[in-house]
Protein backbone atom coordinates (compact mmCIF):
# COMPACT_ATOMS: atom_id res chain seq x y z
CA UNK A 1 0.00 0.00 0.00
CA UNK A 2 2.49 2.19 1.04
CA UNK A 3 4.67 1.91 -2.62
CA UNK A 4 1.09 2.48 -4.46
CA UNK A 5 0.65 5.30 -2.31
CA UNK A 6 4.11 6.86 -3.20
CA UNK A 7 4.00 5.88 -6.80
CA UNK A 8 0.70 8.00 -6.72
CA UNK A 9 2.49 10.97 -5.25
CA UNK A 10 5.03 10.91 -7.66
CA UNK A 11 2.60 10.60 -10.17
CA UNK A 12 0.62 13.21 -9.05
CA UNK A 13 4.40 16.02 -8.41
CA UNK A 14 5.08 14.85 -11.74
CA UNK A 15 1.90 16.23 -13.10
CA UNK A 16 1.93 18.94 -11.37
CA UNK A 17 5.72 19.80 -12.42
CA UNK A 18 4.38 19.40 -16.13
CA UNK A 19 1.23 21.85 -15.42
CA UNK A 20 3.81 24.13 -13.87
CA UNK A 21 5.76 24.59 -16.82
CA UNK A 22 3.07 24.49 -18.67
CA UNK A 23 1.68 27.57 -17.50
CA UNK A 24 5.37 29.46 -17.69
CA UNK A 25 5.76 28.19 -21.14
CA UNK A 26 2.09 29.98 -22.31
CA UNK A 27 3.58 32.83 -20.23
CA UNK A 28 6.96 32.62 -22.35
CA UNK A 29 4.70 32.27 -25.80
CA UNK A 30 2.55 35.17 -24.84
CA UNK A 31 2.42 37.99 -27.46
CA UNK A 32 4.30 41.48 -25.90
CA UNK A 33 2.00 44.25 -25.97
CA UNK A 34 3.31 47.75 -24.91
CA UNK A 35 0.28 50.12 -26.29
CA UNK A 36 -2.90 48.61 -27.39
CA UNK A 37 -4.77 51.16 -30.20
CA UNK A 38 -8.51 51.25 -29.51
CA UNK A 39 -10.44 52.70 -32.48
CA UNK A 40 -14.61 52.10 -32.67
CA UNK A 41 -14.73 51.36 -37.01
CA UNK A 42 -13.98 50.13 -39.97
CA UNK A 43 -16.25 51.08 -42.89
CA UNK A 44 -14.73 48.43 -45.46
CA UNK A 45 -11.47 46.57 -45.79
CA UNK A 46 -8.68 47.51 -43.59
CA UNK A 47 -6.35 49.06 -46.17
CA UNK A 48 -7.04 50.25 -49.76
CA UNK A 49 -10.07 51.53 -49.57
CA UNK A 50 -11.93 55.07 -48.05
CA UNK A 51 -10.10 54.61 -44.18
CA UNK A 52 -12.58 54.07 -40.62
CA UNK A 53 -10.94 55.25 -37.94
CA UNK A 54 -8.68 51.44 -37.95
CA UNK A 55 -7.40 51.82 -41.00
CA UNK A 56 -5.23 54.53 -41.14
CA UNK A 57 -3.42 53.00 -38.21
CA UNK A 58 -3.22 49.63 -40.02
CA UNK A 59 -1.51 51.49 -43.18
CA UNK A 60 0.62 54.13 -41.44
CA UNK A 61 2.25 52.65 -38.31
CA UNK A 62 1.95 49.89 -39.90
CA UNK A 63 0.43 47.07 -37.98
CA UNK A 64 0.53 44.49 -40.80
CA UNK A 65 0.30 41.31 -38.61
CA UNK A 66 -3.55 40.28 -38.43
CA UNK A 67 -4.73 38.70 -35.69
CA UNK A 68 -7.73 36.73 -34.76
CA UNK A 69 -9.82 38.37 -32.63
CA UNK A 70 -12.59 36.48 -30.88
CA UNK A 71 -15.27 37.59 -29.03
CA UNK A 72 -15.52 40.91 -31.26
CA UNK A 73 -17.32 42.86 -33.54
CA UNK A 74 -14.36 43.15 -36.68
CA UNK A 75 -13.22 39.49 -35.90
CA UNK A 76 -9.36 40.68 -36.36
CA UNK A 77 -6.49 42.58 -34.49
CA UNK A 78 -3.31 43.84 -35.73
CA UNK A 79 -0.21 43.62 -34.69
CA UNK A 80 3.30 45.75 -34.87
CA UNK A 81 6.16 42.89 -33.47
CA UNK A 82 8.76 45.52 -33.96
CA UNK A 83 6.88 48.23 -32.07
CA UNK A 84 4.95 45.96 -29.89
CA UNK A 85 1.48 47.92 -30.38
CA UNK A 86 -1.57 45.87 -30.74
CA UNK A 87 -4.67 47.71 -32.48
CA UNK A 88 -8.19 46.88 -32.34
CA UNK A 89 -11.99 48.10 -33.51
CA UNK A 90 -13.79 47.68 -31.58
CA UNK A 91 -17.63 48.47 -33.20
CA UNK A 92 -19.62 51.04 -32.73
CA UNK A 93 -21.40 51.94 -28.90
CA UNK A 94 -20.52 51.09 -25.69
CA UNK A 95 -22.08 47.90 -25.27
CA UNK A 96 -19.11 46.68 -28.69
CA UNK A 97 -16.69 48.65 -26.88
CA UNK A 98 -17.10 46.88 -23.85
CA UNK A 99 -17.45 43.31 -25.28
CA UNK A 100 -14.34 43.83 -27.29
CA UNK A 101 -12.28 45.11 -24.10
CA UNK A 102 -13.27 42.39 -22.12
CA UNK A 103 -12.65 39.83 -24.79
CA UNK A 104 -8.79 41.45 -25.47
CA UNK A 105 -8.50 41.80 -22.19
CA UNK A 106 -9.03 37.59 -21.02
CA UNK A 107 -7.18 36.38 -24.23
CA UNK A 108 -4.42 34.47 -23.07
CA UNK A 109 -2.14 35.43 -25.50
CA UNK A 110 -1.35 38.63 -24.32
CA UNK A 111 -0.55 39.65 -20.52
CA UNK A 112 -1.82 43.53 -20.67
CA UNK A 113 -0.88 44.49 -16.87
CA UNK A 114 1.71 47.21 -18.21
CA UNK A 115 0.29 47.96 -21.79
CA UNK A 116 -0.90 51.46 -22.52
CA UNK A 117 -4.48 51.91 -24.16
CA UNK A 118 -4.91 54.81 -26.28
CA UNK A 119 -8.82 55.07 -27.43
CA UNK A 120 -8.18 57.16 -31.16
CA UNK A 121 -11.85 58.32 -32.84
CA UNK A 122 -13.74 61.30 -34.13
CA UNK A 123 -16.22 62.87 -32.04
CA UNK A 124 -18.50 65.85 -32.34
CA UNK A 125 -17.29 68.97 -31.15
CA UNK A 126 -19.10 71.64 -29.18
CA UNK A 127 -18.59 74.89 -31.28
CA UNK A 128 -18.19 76.81 -27.65
CA UNK A 129 -15.20 74.84 -27.08
CA UNK A 130 -13.04 74.28 -30.90
CA UNK A 131 -13.00 73.58 -34.33
CA UNK A 132 -14.02 71.02 -36.73
CA UNK A 133 -11.00 69.27 -37.86
CA UNK A 134 -9.32 70.27 -34.08
CA UNK A 135 -7.79 67.02 -31.82
CA UNK A 136 -8.85 66.53 -28.15
CA UNK A 137 -7.44 64.95 -24.95
CA UNK A 138 -9.93 63.80 -22.47
CA UNK A 139 -9.06 64.26 -18.60
CA UNK A 140 -13.09 62.91 -17.94
CA UNK A 141 -15.26 60.82 -19.32
CA UNK A 142 -19.12 61.53 -18.51
CA UNK A 143 -21.83 59.30 -19.11
CA UNK A 144 -24.71 60.90 -21.09
CA UNK A 145 -26.57 57.90 -21.86
CA UNK A 146 -27.77 57.39 -18.21
CA UNK A 147 -30.65 59.67 -16.90
CA UNK A 148 -34.53 60.30 -16.42
CA UNK A 149 -35.63 62.11 -20.00
CA UNK A 150 -39.06 64.34 -19.82
CA UNK A 151 -40.68 64.90 -23.09
CA UNK A 152 -39.40 67.74 -24.23
CA UNK A 153 -43.46 69.25 -24.08
CA UNK A 154 -43.48 68.07 -20.50
CA UNK A 155 -40.48 69.91 -19.05
CA UNK A 156 -41.30 72.13 -16.05
CA UNK A 157 -41.09 75.66 -16.92
CA UNK A 158 -38.06 75.88 -14.03
CA UNK A 159 -35.93 73.33 -15.26
CA UNK A 160 -32.75 74.08 -17.73
CA UNK A 161 -33.74 71.24 -19.63
CA UNK A 162 -35.60 67.91 -19.14
CA UNK A 163 -32.57 65.12 -18.17
CA UNK A 164 -32.02 64.31 -14.42
CA UNK A 165 -29.53 62.22 -12.41
CA UNK A 166 -31.00 58.69 -12.82
CA UNK A 167 -31.02 58.52 -9.26
CA UNK A 168 -32.70 61.64 -8.27
CA UNK A 169 -35.62 63.92 -9.77
CA UNK A 170 -34.31 67.40 -10.74
CA UNK A 171 -31.78 68.64 -13.02
CA UNK A 172 -30.09 70.13 -9.96
CA UNK A 173 -30.27 67.65 -7.39
CA UNK A 174 -27.77 68.42 -4.82
CA UNK A 175 -26.08 66.85 -3.50
CA UNK A 176 -24.56 65.42 -6.42
CA UNK A 177 -24.97 61.28 -6.54
CA UNK A 178 -22.30 59.19 -6.11
CA UNK A 179 -20.46 58.88 -9.61
CA UNK A 180 -20.37 55.10 -9.45
CA UNK A 181 -23.37 53.09 -7.75
CA UNK A 182 -26.22 50.59 -8.74
CA UNK A 183 -27.36 52.51 -10.90
CA UNK A 184 -24.50 52.38 -12.63
CA UNK A 185 -21.01 54.45 -14.11
CA UNK A 186 -21.29 58.31 -14.90
CA UNK A 187 -17.88 60.08 -14.60
CA UNK A 188 -14.33 58.41 -14.68
CA UNK A 189 -11.59 60.80 -14.81
CA UNK A 190 -8.39 59.46 -16.22
CA UNK A 191 -4.53 59.69 -14.52
CA UNK A 192 -3.81 63.19 -14.73
CA UNK A 193 -0.34 63.28 -14.69
CA UNK A 194 -0.50 60.56 -18.01
CA UNK A 195 -3.30 62.91 -19.56
CA UNK A 196 -1.02 66.42 -19.40
CA UNK A 197 1.79 64.32 -20.75
CA UNK A 198 0.11 63.42 -23.55
CA UNK A 199 -0.67 66.87 -24.11
CA UNK A 200 1.97 68.22 -23.89
CA UNK A 201 3.87 65.99 -26.13
CA UNK A 202 1.38 66.56 -28.90
CA UNK A 203 0.24 70.48 -28.07
CA UNK A 204 2.34 71.98 -30.75
CA UNK A 205 1.39 69.64 -33.69
CA UNK A 206 0.31 71.59 -36.36
CA UNK A 207 -2.72 69.95 -37.84
CA UNK A 208 -3.65 70.69 -41.56
CA UNK A 209 -6.56 73.36 -42.68
CA UNK A 210 -8.05 73.19 -45.58
CA UNK A 211 -10.57 75.28 -47.75
CA UNK A 212 -13.23 72.86 -46.89
CA UNK A 213 -12.42 73.15 -43.40
CA UNK A 214 -12.41 76.99 -43.20
CA UNK A 215 -15.80 77.30 -45.20
CA UNK A 216 -17.57 75.27 -42.41
CA UNK A 217 -16.21 77.08 -39.34
CA UNK A 218 -16.86 80.03 -41.23
CA UNK A 219 -20.55 79.55 -40.77
CA UNK A 220 -20.03 79.77 -37.22
CA UNK A 221 -20.40 83.62 -36.74
CA UNK A 222 -20.66 84.73 -33.13
CA UNK A 223 -18.39 81.60 -31.95
CA UNK A 224 -14.57 82.22 -31.54
CA UNK A 225 -13.41 78.86 -30.83
CA UNK A 226 -15.22 77.49 -33.54
CA UNK A 227 -13.30 79.84 -35.84
CA UNK A 228 -9.48 79.01 -35.08
CA UNK A 229 -7.90 76.62 -36.81
CA UNK A 230 -7.72 72.84 -36.02
CA UNK A 231 -5.21 72.64 -32.62
CA UNK A 232 -4.69 70.17 -30.14
CA UNK A 233 -6.37 70.97 -27.08
CA UNK A 234 -7.60 69.61 -23.58
CA UNK A 235 -11.25 69.02 -23.10
CA UNK A 236 -13.85 66.42 -21.16
CA UNK A 237 -15.69 63.61 -23.67
CA UNK A 238 -19.27 63.23 -23.31
CA UNK A 239 -20.53 59.66 -23.86
CA UNK A 240 -23.90 58.90 -25.12
CA UNK A 241 -25.25 56.51 -27.46
CA UNK A 242 -27.60 58.98 -29.01
CA UNK A 243 -26.99 61.05 -31.30
CA UNK A 244 -28.22 64.16 -30.25
CA UNK A 245 -28.05 67.48 -31.84
CA UNK A 246 -28.78 71.27 -31.73
CA UNK A 247 -28.26 74.25 -29.56
CA UNK A 248 -30.45 73.04 -27.07
CA UNK A 249 -29.06 69.88 -26.44
CA UNK A 250 -25.39 71.37 -26.89
CA UNK A 251 -26.37 73.32 -23.58
CA UNK A 252 -27.36 70.48 -21.88
CA UNK A 253 -24.18 68.75 -22.53
CA UNK A 254 -22.43 71.73 -21.36
CA UNK A 255 -24.74 71.75 -17.83
CA UNK A 256 -24.47 67.71 -17.36
CA UNK A 257 -20.91 67.67 -17.65
CA UNK A 258 -20.54 70.80 -15.23
CA UNK A 259 -22.80 68.85 -12.55
CA UNK A 260 -20.91 65.39 -12.81
CA UNK A 261 -17.73 66.76 -12.40
CA UNK A 262 -18.57 69.31 -9.55
CA UNK A 263 -17.98 72.47 -12.08
CA UNK A 264 -14.04 71.40 -12.98
CA UNK A 265 -14.95 69.37 -16.24
CA UNK A 266 -15.57 71.40 -19.73
CA UNK A 267 -17.65 69.98 -21.99
CA UNK A 268 -15.64 69.39 -25.68
CA UNK A 269 -16.66 66.16 -27.32
CA UNK A 270 -19.41 64.18 -27.57
CA UNK A 271 -18.91 60.15 -28.35
CA UNK A 272 -20.49 56.56 -28.07
CA UNK A 273 -17.86 54.27 -26.53
CA UNK A 274 -16.07 55.92 -24.40
CA UNK A 275 -18.13 54.85 -20.80
CA UNK A 276 -18.00 51.24 -22.37
CA UNK A 277 -14.00 51.53 -22.47
CA UNK A 278 -13.84 52.46 -18.89
CA UNK A 279 -16.61 50.61 -17.59
CA UNK A 280 -14.15 47.10 -18.87
CA UNK A 281 -10.76 48.34 -18.33
CA UNK A 282 -12.16 49.35 -14.83
CA UNK A 283 -12.80 45.77 -13.87
CA UNK A 284 -11.06 44.09 -15.52
CA UNK A 285 -8.34 46.19 -13.52
CA UNK A 286 -9.76 44.84 -10.60
CA UNK A 287 -8.91 41.29 -11.27
CA UNK A 288 -5.05 42.60 -12.20
CA UNK A 289 -5.11 42.22 -15.68
CA UNK A 290 -4.95 45.50 -17.23
CA UNK A 291 -3.66 48.91 -15.61
CA UNK A 292 -6.25 51.25 -15.07
CA UNK A 293 -3.50 54.42 -14.70
CA UNK A 294 -2.73 53.94 -18.25
CA UNK A 295 -5.66 54.78 -20.67
CA UNK A 296 -5.92 57.57 -23.00
CA UNK A 297 -8.76 59.12 -24.90
CA UNK A 298 -8.15 61.02 -27.71
CA UNK A 299 -11.33 62.47 -29.66
CA UNK A 300 -11.13 64.10 -32.73
CA UNK A 301 -13.70 66.19 -34.24
CA UNK A 302 -15.71 65.00 -36.99
CA UNK A 303 -18.67 68.09 -37.01
CA UNK A 304 -19.80 70.39 -34.98
CA UNK A 305 -22.83 69.15 -32.67
CA UNK A 306 -24.79 72.01 -33.47
CA UNK A 307 -25.81 74.56 -36.21
CA UNK A 308 -24.30 77.85 -36.95
CA UNK A 309 -26.40 80.48 -36.60
CA UNK A 310 -29.70 80.88 -38.27
CA UNK A 311 -30.11 77.10 -39.62
CA UNK A 312 -32.02 74.49 -37.50
CA UNK A 313 -30.78 71.48 -36.00
CA UNK A 314 -32.44 69.64 -38.75
CA UNK A 315 -31.33 71.15 -40.90
CA UNK A 316 -27.93 70.57 -39.96
CA UNK A 317 -28.29 66.63 -40.00
CA UNK A 318 -29.82 67.45 -43.58
CA UNK A 319 -26.24 69.13 -44.36
CA UNK A 320 -24.43 66.90 -42.78
CA UNK A 321 -25.85 63.72 -44.65
CA UNK A 322 -25.32 64.82 -47.88
CA UNK A 323 -21.85 65.70 -46.73
CA UNK A 324 -21.80 61.37 -46.46
CA UNK A 325 -22.32 61.89 -42.55
CA UNK A 326 -19.70 64.39 -40.91
CA UNK A 327 -18.53 67.27 -43.04
CA UNK A 328 -14.96 67.08 -41.25
CA UNK A 329 -14.62 63.26 -41.41
CA UNK A 330 -11.38 62.31 -43.44
CA UNK A 331 -9.72 65.73 -41.71
CA UNK A 332 -10.84 64.05 -38.32
CA UNK A 333 -9.49 60.41 -39.56
CA UNK A 334 -6.00 61.84 -40.34
CA UNK A 335 -5.78 64.07 -37.22
CA UNK A 336 -6.31 61.03 -34.89
CA UNK A 337 -3.60 59.11 -36.32
CA UNK A 338 -1.62 62.20 -36.88
CA UNK A 339 -1.84 63.32 -32.94
CA UNK A 340 -1.89 59.61 -31.18
CA UNK A 341 0.79 58.28 -32.65
CA UNK A 342 3.10 60.62 -31.56
CA UNK A 343 2.05 58.84 -28.09
CA UNK A 344 2.18 55.69 -29.48
CA UNK A 345 5.34 55.76 -30.71
CA UNK A 346 6.56 57.86 -28.03
CA UNK A 347 5.45 54.92 -25.45
CA UNK A 348 6.59 52.08 -28.07
CA UNK A 349 10.28 53.24 -28.69
CA UNK A 350 11.49 54.53 -25.17
CA UNK A 351 9.79 51.33 -23.39
CA UNK A 352 12.87 51.42 -21.30
CA UNK A 353 11.70 54.50 -19.90
CA UNK A 354 7.70 53.96 -19.40
CA UNK A 355 7.72 50.13 -19.15
CA UNK A 356 8.39 50.51 -15.12
CA UNK A 357 6.77 53.99 -14.62
CA UNK A 358 4.23 55.71 -15.80
CA UNK A 359 4.90 59.29 -17.70
CA UNK A 360 4.36 62.08 -15.38
CA UNK A 361 4.86 59.90 -12.27
CA UNK A 362 8.37 59.26 -10.62
CA UNK A 363 10.00 56.36 -11.05
CA UNK A 364 9.91 55.50 -7.27
CA UNK A 365 5.98 55.81 -7.63
CA UNK A 366 5.21 53.97 -11.08
CA UNK A 367 4.00 50.23 -11.47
Amino acid sequence: MRKRAGRRLAVVCLLGTMVAGGAVAARAEQIPVRVVVVTTFEIGKDTGDTPGEFQTWVEKLPLRQELPAPGTWHGVMRYNPDLQVLGIASGEGPEHMASAITALALDPRFDLRRAYFVLAGIAGIDPNFGSVGGAVWAPRIVNGGLAHAVDAREIPSDWPDGYTPVQGSTPTDSPVPPLHSLSGDMEYTLNPALVAWAYDLTRSVTLPDSPALKAIRARYVGYPQAQKPPAVLLGDTLSSETFWVGARMNRWAERWVGYWTGGKGTFATTAEEDVGLMQALTLQAQAGRVDPDRVLVLRTASNFDMPPPGETAAQLLKSEASEGGYSGYLPAVAAAYQVGSVVVRELALHWDRYGEHTPGTPPAQGR
